[in-house]
């Protein structure tokens, strides 16, 4: 049977413990989980994620751009997995997140130079309805780099859970980065990772047959 998607619909009453605006116990010194959010569903983390890049479309001398991106967001998917199940796949369809190469819009009149975009999908290939996180994650070519994997670094994070902020600096995860990209994670981010990790994963609320 042919893979089957639909958007999921929050149910009218949501069980406190998954509700939006609730958060994870405070943290200590060593991770930011109290920054952490989940979603009216539950925690949008998964034991293994699947992983679109959008692919290099000029392979020529005039595509060094094109390259270099791909490159830089292969290095910061490399990161993330030495921490997390990920596999690449050339498939959009049988991802729950997709990297794309391109500037994310004006946001409040804000510029940005990446993002990411969460949407919970109630999904069913072989078996039951399964509620899933679905992530288009924005990385905006016009970037050296460095930065263009410090970007990615911090925007798949959000995509694998990590939906909230450090206060730190040094780490990937920072709300403010300060003068040097971050092109690895801290011990703070893998420990909040850590942490999310042990937490439900989405539930199957909502989710009719």
């Amino acid at each position: 049977m042919a893979m089957e998607v639909r958007p999921w619909t929050a149910p009218r009453q949501v069980p406190p413990a998954t509700a939006a605006g609730e958060l994870p116990v405070a943290g200590g010194q060593g991770d930011y989980r109290q920054a952490i959010k989940p979603t009216p569903a539950g925690w949008p983390r998964r034991d293994q994620w699947c992983l679109w890049i959008e692919p290099i479309h000029d392979h020529g001398p005039t595509g060094i751009w094109e390259q270099r991106w791909r490159q830089a967001v292969e290095a910061a998917v490399a990161t993330w997995q030495l921490q997390l199940p990920i596999r690449i796949v050339g498939d959009p369809s049988q991802a729950q997140v997709l990297v794309e190469r391109r500037r994310p819009p004006l946001q409040q009149g804000r510029a940005s130079h990446g993002r990411a975009l969460l949407q919970l999908l109630e999904v069913r290939r072989a078996g039951p309805w399964q509620l899933e996180p679905r992530v288009q994650v924005l990385i905006s070519p016009g970037q050296n780099p460095r930065a263009i994997q410090a970007t990615a670094l911090h925007e798949l994070g959000h995509a694998f859970g990590l939906w909230g902020h450090s206060d730190q600096p040094g780490d990937a995860m920072a709300s403010k980065p300060g003068p040097a990209p971050v092109l690895q994670l801290s011990p703070r981010d893998r420990t909040t990772l850590n942490w999310l990790q042990q937490q439900p994963a989405l539930g199957g609320i909502g989710v009719a047959p």
